[in-house]
């Protein structure tokens, strides 16, 4: 075996025991689970067994965790960063608005998120979304008049408006602003 192979392997005793301690399972419990022998399971556990792949599966099947992940070389990133340079802009979608794309690509249509910013006097205009969708707005900074088929309310600093984005809608600046919009089912 390869010394890379021999670290991957050496992680495995360790990664088992955890996460039959994070199923709160005893020995017993996986080898019953799996039909793998509680002896084995411990000797594979102390590491002075190497399952077979077969064992391998058995025990992962059981223990409910990701077969591919227990032999990953390090825990992988839970954290995805979209670093501000890195964020992509919308700018000639309404006047005196920039759009900051937030939400990931493939959300599209979905769950997306924006980051609005308005000149006074900025607007935003939007037809009708498909049926059901809905936008949550919520403002940061400034002050913002909401238009959602006949309704319209103004909103300030910290408030949060929900409306029917499936009719024509308007978001427009009363002063410089700066909000989060969450569009759902676009």
């Amino acid at each position: 075996m390869t010394d890379e192979t021999d670290a991957i392997l050496s992680l495995l005793p360790a990664r088992l025991k955890e996460a039959r301690r994070v199923q709160g399972l005893s020995l017993d419990a996986v080898a019953k689970l799996s039909g793998v022998s509680r002896s084995m399971v411990s000797q594979i556990e102390r590491g002075e067994s190497s399952p077979t792949i077969a064992t391998l599966w058995n025990l992962t099947r059981a223990l409910q965790v990701d077969f591919a992940g227990l032999l990953e070389d390090g825990p992988a990133s839970n954290i995805e960063v979209l670093r501000t340079a890195d964020v992509p802009s919308i700018e000639n979608r309404g006047a005196g608005c920039t759009i900051r794309i937030l939400s990931a690509p493939e959300e599209a249509g979905r769950h997306e998120v924006y980051e609005l910013r308005f000149v006074e006097g900025g607007v935003l205009d939007s037809q009708a979304h498909r049926r059901g969708a809905r936008e949550h707005l919520t403002v940061i900074d400034g002050r913002l008049s909401v238009t959602s088929g006949g309704a319209t309310e103004r909103i300030g600093q910290g408030d949060t408006a929900r409306y029917a984005a499936d009719v024509p809608h308007r978001i427009e600046a009363l002063h410089p602003s700066r909000a989060f919009l969450v569009v759902q089912d676009a």
